[in-house]
């Protein structure tokens, strides 16, 4: 397939997850706006790499996405500086675990904003975009967590069902607009942060890191396999696909079977 002349926005892919989809949407031919945080010389680096590797249009903005004026002033810079805007992808996120009668009330609210106010607010701004288009497609990187919960992460097991909540009255609202909306579900997946504390505990437990990435794999997964980023974005692809028009409010699980138990 191709997506020459899509122009797609990926929240948080200046690393992991989300710098894993839009290598593989910038591969098919979309124009990329990254977002996120990082040193500039690096994320300079970074657009200029994938302008030589994929001969795309590639911008950076590096809007807080905890703040809505600055998801739409991206939504709409994307539109301007590109000539449109076709595929959202509502990636970027942060965790915080505690006890519920021990969360912070700041940390609650700041996960609440970025995994799931951002991903409305550049929805709702993106939306009038696509339908310009006549053609959209909305992904939001839910989690096993939008499926399932766990301990102390009270927080992010509700914003990611939330998310998959949007995904469902987003895919009803825009069914006959041309635009799908779907949920990806990830379990664990092998991004820098992931290994970094794979390294750190094994450091500080004392034990090997194969030991440590095994039994962090066994405690939600049957599947003792990590995904990849590159896994990922191979879905976002498909999901922007002529195969998958008729695809949409689906939570796609990519999990190693964490959910099925």
């Amino acid at each position: 397939m191709s997506l020459n002349g899509r122009v797609a926005i990926v929240t948080g892919s200046t690393s992991g997850i989300g710098l894993g989809i839009a290598h593989a949407l910038a591969a098919e031919g979309a124009a990329i706006v990254l977002n996120g945080f990082g040193p500039a010389a690096e994320i300079e680096a970074l657009r200029q790499d994938f302008g030589a590797r994929y001969g795309v249009a590639v911008r950076y903005n590096p809007a807080d996405i905890s703040k809505s004026a600055d998801i739409a002033a991206m939504v709409q810079e994307a539109h301007d500086e590109l000539g449109g805007l076709s595929i959202l992808v509502n990636n970027a996120g942060i965790q915080f675990t505690a006890p519920i009668d021990a969360f912070p009330i700041e940390k609650w609210d700041a996960i609440i904003a970025i995994n799931l106010s951002a991903a409305f607010h550049a929805t709702r701004a993106a939306i009038p975009l696509m339908q310009q288009g006549g053609w959209g497609r909305i992904i939001n990187i839910a989690s096993a967590h939008g499926l399932v919960a766990s301990p102390f992460k009270a927080a992010y097991v509700a914003a990611k069902h939330g998310i998959l909540g949007l995904t469902k009255v987003a895919a009803l609202e825009l069914a006959n607009a041309g635009i799908t909306c779907n949920a990806i579900c990830p379990g664990w997946v092998a991004t820098p942060l992931v290994e970094k504390q794979i390294v750190d505990r094994a450091a500080r437990e004392g034990r090997t890191e194969a030991e440590v990435r095994h039994d962090l794999l066994a405690e939600k997964q049957p599947m003792l396999a990590f995904t990849t980023p590159a896994q990922i974005g191979a879905l976002a692809v498909f999901l922007c696909s002529e195969s998958a028009r008729t695809m949409t409010g689906v939570p796609l699980s990519m999990d190693g079977g964490w959910g099925a138990q």
